[in-house]
């Protein structure tokens, strides 16, 4: 959950930047860092492993003096939590200094190159590559606006990219690429901010810009200017956003729901932040207290959850018996205690809950425990009382979730079960070392995936306006994507209040195909998987009864087009990876049908964040 503050002004950067770091410290970080362009045009850096106050006190005994200067809380990705690690970079000569948050999916082809050219790096970070190239640009006589630009359009991934360089001391430079890692820039008088998130600098602006996907920003202390990556000049919206603390939160979006949509390809960076090792390929989950003789011990998990972790635990089910080839059930929590279930020293019960105090779950856990299972959590609220009575537990990382009916706490905790079954599957020898390579590989891509839905969101708002007044809506997947389609019903109920199911596309004949007519929209997950051919079988049966057919498929595919009415495109997933990318086209859907509606899209009647009572 990387932060990111820069400054350039009258003001002294350090007092500014470390200000605003501490601001973001709720987003989470292993390490702290800062640069300053000092009175002698030359850069400066401090930087501390664990908390700010570890970095305040050095700036206590070494400060920085100057007007201009960019400063970084880190999570790592890509190496060990250190000093060298810790952001600013600086490049080989000291010319320039990068912050960044994101990951950059090719730095290992990008690293290759340079040193085969004589760079040498100083960490082990994916973000030293940025820095790297930008010099080398430089070297060969290009402006720093222009190396830049050229080194962004060589980067995969969801990043965003702050530059500053002593060959221009009235300059600060930033990029935002795909979804994830936001940058917001603040306009005040005669100074420029620019924040990772509101609050780091709301004390000093109320007028913010939000970089979309593949803008640049150029900033000295009077001016700013925003071109698109190939150099198109753009005109943004300025944003004057309110002094009240829940509105400010907001940002840009109309409600907590949209904004936690639209936070997804970011939280997605901050799941695996300093638990997968891109370079090795490998997971690491301290928290989990994971032994071999334990991943050995245990012979069958539990899944227990509420609501939508209950359907995200549907999807783990397949991630931990492909993977970790453990035989895997899902419960509800609130009926787990009353089924007697058989439960006992080589089961393993993995709760999953966003808040850590839903009532059910916390007495399910209790059993759990008494029976002499092995106790996991899943958990988004750090501390709460779930991750307190179990033996191992994973922080989501989705950071604060206001809107009450959950998106990024959905789609993070379906990671963090990918990332335990990788995990169990090495420690419980299910996995080669090339197969958990791929697994790994595959994670790095995902939050760019993600990102690349959310550029389609006017599509998801204009079917809503074409679906709205219908009474009732049937939701269909297969494998997987089964968990999808209990999910994407449940958003549409909770929210707009309209009544819809989520069934096995194979059940359909079983018995829901009887309410299959002309007033009866059919939500088909038909992403091209192995089970491609059997959505396309149902959904030409929907048809053939009259139904109305909204189909999510992989872009290219052209052929669906003829059998559905409606088509909403996503980018090819790995199949163990798809409910990520294939829930969020459901949530928006969901949000814009009830918006239209003019339903409380924030606090659904009837409902509450965290059901403290059975």
């Amino acid at each position: 959950m990387c932060g990111i503050v820069g400054y350039i002004g009258s003001r002294e950067a350090s007092a500014v930047v470390v200000g605003g770091l501490k601001k973001l410290e709720y987003r989470g970080y292993d390490s702290a860092g800062m640069a300053v362009l000092a009175q002698n045009g030359h850069i400066e850096l401090r930087r501390d492993v664990g908390k700010l106050s570890n970095l305040q006190a050095t700036l206590a005994t070494s400060p920085l003096a100057g007007h201009i200067g960019i400063g970084h809380t880190r999570w790592a990705t890509h190496g060990a939590p250190s000093e060298r690690n810790a952001h600013p970079h600086v490049s080989m000569n000291g010319r320039v200094v990068v912050v960044h948050n994101g990951i950059v999916e090719n730095f290992a082809t990008l690293r290759d190159e340079l040193e085969a050219e004589g760079v040498v790096f100083e960490s082990d970070t994916d973000t030293e590559v940025i820095v790297q190239m930008i010099e080398r640009y430089l070297e060969a006589g290009e402006a720093l606006e222009t190396a830049v630009r050229h080194t962004l359009q060589q980067l995969k991934g969801a990043n965003a990219v702050v530059v500053m360089s002593q060959d221009r001391p009235d300059t600060l430079l930033c990029a935002r690429l795909g979804n994830a890692g936001g940058i917001t820039l603040g306009l005040g008088q005669d100074e420029m901010f620019i924040a990772s998130d509101i609050p780091a600098i709301l004390e000093y602006t109320r007028q913010m810009i939000f970089l979309e996907n593949r803008q640049i920003a150029r900033l000295t202390r009077h001016s700013y200017e925003i071109t698109d990556l190939d150099g198109r000049s753009v005109l943004p919206e300025i944003h004057q956003i309110s002094w009240d603390p829940v509105s400010a939160a907001k940002g840009e979006y109309k409600h907590f729901m949209q904004k936690e949509i639209h936070e997804q390809p970011q939280s997605l960076i901050d799941t695996v932040r300093g638990r997968v090792d891109f370079e090795n390929g490998r997971v690491h989950l301290p928290e989990m207290n994971l032994t071999p003789e334990l991943a050995q011990r245990v012979q069958k998990l539990i899944i227990i959850a509420c609501g939508t972790s209950y359907y995200s635990g549907l999807a783990g089910k397949f991630m931990f018996e492909s993977i970790a080839r453990l035989p895997t059930e899902v419960a509800y929590a609130s009926e787990f205690r009353y089924y007697d279930p058989i439960v006992d020293a080589g089961t393993a019960v993995l709760a999953i809950t966003q808040s850590g105090e839903t009532a059910d779950t916390l007495a399910a856990c209790e059993l759990a425990k008494q029976k002499g299972a092995t106790l996991w959590s899943i958990v988004n609220a750090v501390g709460s009382q779930a991750t307190r009575i179990s033996h191992g537990y994973i922080p989501m990382q989705a950071g604060p979730e206001i809107g009450v009916a959950s998106t990024k706490a959905f789609t993070t905790s379906l990671v963090d079960q990918y990332m335990l079954a990788c995990a169990l599957g090495e420690l419980r020898g299910t996995l080669s070392p090339q197969r958990l390579r791929q697994l790994v590989d595959d994670l790095a891509q995902l939050p760019y995936l993600a990102g690349q839905v959310l550029e389609h969101d006017e599509e998801y708002e204009a079917l809503a306006g074409l679906f709205f007044k219908a009474k009732n809506f049937l939701y269909l997947g297969r494998g997987i994507n089964y968990a999808v389609a209990r999910e994407g019903a449940l958003k549409l109920k909770e929210i707009s209040y309209i009544h819809a199911e989520g069934y096995p596309a194979g059940e359909m004949k079983h018995g829901p195909i009887a309410l299959i007519d002309e007033t009866m929209p059919v939500v088909c997950l038909a992403t091209q998987d192995g089970l491609y051919d059997k959505m396309i079988s149902q959904i030409q049966q929907a048809k053939a009864r009259d139904g109305i057919v909204l189909a999510v498929a992989t872009e290219g595919d052209e052929a669906i087009r003829v059998e559905a009415d409606h088509v909403l495109y996503v980018p090819a997933t790995p199949p163990l990876l798809s409910p990520v990318v294939n829930t969020i086209p459901l949530q928006l859907f969901a949000y814009y049908v009830a918006v239209r509606l003019g339903a409380d899209v924030d606090q659904p009647r009837n409902l509450a964040k965290s059901v403290t009572v059975e």
